[in-house]
């Protein structure tokens, strides 16, 4: 009997290639670089990287000195091929001459960034391939440089920005939160000290890198003093001066740029202030936090949870509590959401939180009160139906109820939803004290006949 052929020695992996032997692997590369450029570049850089950095730096160096003299346009044919060439060179750059050099491997990584701006010109980049190829290597940047050191690195960074800004200043924006928090604050001086007040895209670039430092009082700089003086921005630079411990400069900048402010200061006449945005209550916390002001600042959370049902305000309120004082507090917040003007509003933060036993009660008490739930109400029934049948069947028929005027285009919907609400009825036995099953199924056909009538009108 024949022996069965094998499969597993005859399969492309690493170590049926090893058994082939070396002569006969470098046989079969050299024939596959007939024809194939990216495979013999591939091919020399690591042959270079195995002699030392000098020899590999040296190649790479050949390469982008070749691309940056051409001005030949690519094709869309050939433009996969020069993207692969791209991405080899830059891989052979943060993979390889990193290790060995990194000084030497950011000089490379500096130059191969700059082909940009000529590529730009002989290369059509309808999808943007181009564009986010480069992007992508500004993370290669943030490590490398990082290695290189702050002393080093620093001043290649400065001048890059300084002299072609309009593509560093998106690569830098992106690699500034990688860089070490030395090169940052290094990189940041050589950019701002003496210097007047940025505008533009160096702007960002000094606020991405004083975001990195935590340099509050240099990312205000970058503002106008006509920006300073808008709410959210006024209310932004306050919080972060706040953070900073500079409370009295963080109370300038709120007042500075309070809504009426400028009104104020021509002597308009304007109506009252209307309600702060979520920004600005946050930023009038954190400096009354950094005056000192713990009891307005918590009175402040108390206000702004109560004004909007947020909940961020309201955890932050209940972390600063003394035990057993959070319960009672959660308590009166459950209160205050059950009995909100906004029946959804209310419902949606008692779901959210979860307080599905508050949330149950408050359906029950105002079943009349939602008219037109949104897509959350799955969501919600799939919560309340296990221990709060009824809860989830009042839930069930106003959404049902709402979407029955709709018309045909919504008929197999209420149809599902009629057949839930039938389910959850039985569940729910007859305690509840809500209109049957039966009742709900005539107000239902009487929705749907409405909104048959004026479909056809």
């Amino acid at each position: 009997m024949a022996k069965r052929p094998t499969s597993a020695r005859k399969s492309l992996s690493p170590a049926n290639l090893a058994a082939l032997g070396a002569e006969r692997l470098a046989g079969l590369l050299m024939e596959a670089t007939v024809g194939d450029m990216n495979l013999k570049r591939k091919l020399k850089l690591e042959l270079a990287a195995e002699v030392g950095p000098v020899d590999l730096a040296l190649e790479i160096d050949k390469r982008l000195t070749a691309l940056a003299a051409s001005r030949t346009r690519v094709s869309w044919r050939k433009r996969p091929e020069l993207m692969a060439d791209l991405d080899g060179h830059r891989r052979a750059i943060v993979d390889r001459l990193a290790e060995m050099a990194p000084g030497a491997a950011l000089v490379c990584l500096v130059a191969w960034l700059d082909l940009k701006p000529g590529l730009d010109e002989r290369v059509k980049d309808p999808k943007g391939e181009l564009a986010h190829l480069f992007l992508e290597a500004a993370d290669d940047l943030a490590r490398v440089a990082s290695a290189v050191g702050p002393d080093d690195a620093a001043p290649i960074l400065a001048e890059a920005i300084e002299t072609r800004l309009s593509d560093w200043a998106a690569w830098i924006g992106r690699a500034a939160p990688a860089l070490s928090l030395p090169l940052a604050r290094r990189l940041l001086e050589l950019l701002t000290v003496g210097r007047k007040r940025p505008g533009g895209r160096r702007a960002l670039v000094i606020r991405r890198l004083a975001d990195r430092t935590g340099d509050a009082l240099t990312w205000t700089a970058t503002w106008s003093d006509e920006d300073q003086m808008r709410p959210d921005i006024g209310a932004e630079i306050a919080r972060r001066l706040a953070a900073a411990g500079l409370a009295e400069a963080a109370r300038a900048a709120l007042e500075a740029s309070h809504p009426h402010a400028g009104a104020a200061l021509r002597g308009d006449r304007r109506e009252a202030a209307p309600d702060p945005s979520p920004l600005r209550e946050a930023a009038e916390i954190a400096v009354l936090e950094a005056e000192g002001r713990t009891e307005d600042a918590q009175s402040a959370r108390w206000a702004a949870f109560s004004r909007t049902l947020d909940p961020s305000p309201l955890r932050d309120f209940l972390a600063r509590l003394a035990d057993f004082d959070d319960v009672e507090a959660l308590d009166r917040a459950h209160a205050l959401a059950a009995t909100h003007s906004d029946a959804s509003h209310g419902l949606t933060f008692l779901m959210d939180w979860p307080a599905l036993r508050e949330a149950a009660n408050m359906i029950m008490a105002r079943a009349g009160d939602f008219p037109a739930l949104g897509d959350a109400v799955p969501v919600w029934v799939s919560r309340l139906e296990g221990r709060y049948p009824a809860a989830a069947m009042v839930l069930v028929r106003s959404r049902a109820r709402s979407l029955a005027p709709l018309g045909p285009t919504r008929t197999e919907e209420v149809r599902a939803l009629s057949a839930e609400a039938a389910d959850l009825a039985i569940q729910a036995g007859a305690r509840h004290g809500l209109e049957s099953h039966a009742a709900f199924i005539d107000s239902l056909e009487a929705l749907v006949g409405r909104g048959s009538r004026r479909g056809a009108g």
